[in-house]
């Protein structure tokens, strides 16, 4: 559960009701997020996301496709011991017995393998935002990010992680002065320095 929240995005309790049906990752690599999982008084129960933005189709990475079909092959070995199937209605991530799991014991569970690891003060949450900075820094394009997360708005994702954005300007300028470098009396200076896809990417998202 960890590596797919860390390479979609998505949020703990969209996780967490994700059922077999609502994946493909043979053909169209992605994951149909039309309900989620939450914990009241004790109870798990299961809901509609909360806006028409958070019901949407995240495309999922080729190896988190693999990594999610070897799985799978996994639980139906699990099931089949325990003289079951799997049938499209299963849960995704669920234990021995195919029910939910509790989003406090993943939580308290996460933060403490995150511990382990020599991270402090990580939360299971912030995988999400470790999604979106990585698809910034490696020059998504906005409107792309705010889809995925199930944003309202692209603004509202711009504000959220306009420290990174910030930071990709400051790159970018920089990235400007190598490739446009300047003589005397300001007049610019011809350079046959190529831009790098990198750059390319970089100079046109900001």
């Amino acid at each position: 559960v960890i590596y797919t929240a860390v390479s979609t995005g998505l949020r703990q309790a969209e996780l967490l009701g994700l059922r077999w049906r609502d994946i493909d990752p043979d053909i169209m690599l992605s994951i149909s997020v039309n309900r989620v999982l939450y914990k009241r008084r004790g109870v798990c129960e299961f809901k509609e996301p909360k806006t028409s933005h958070s019901r949407r189709l995240v495309s999922m990475t080729p190896k988190l496709a693999v990594f999610l079909r070897e799985y799978r092959q996994e639980r139906k070995s699990l099931y089949r011991e325990l003289g079951k199937g799997v049938n499209p209605d299963d849960l995704v991530f669920a234990n021995v017995e195919g029910k939910p799991l509790d989003p406090s014991v993943l939580t308290h569970n996460f933060a403490r393998i995150a511990k382990r690891s020599g991270l402090q003060n990580v939360r299971f949450h912030d995988l999400r935002h470790t999604f979106a900075s990585l698809m910034l820094l490696r020059g998504a394009k906005p409107k792309v990010i705010s889809e995925a997360l199930g944003h309202s708005s692209v603004a509202f994702t711009m504000d959220a992680y306009s420290h990174i954005i910030e930071g990709m300007q400051s790159d970018a300028m920089a990235l400007l002065d190598e490739v446009l470098p300047v003589g005397k009396n300001g007049i610019p200076q011809k350079n046959n320095a190529k831009l790098t896809p990198t750059h390319s990417i970089m100079l046109s998202n900001n």
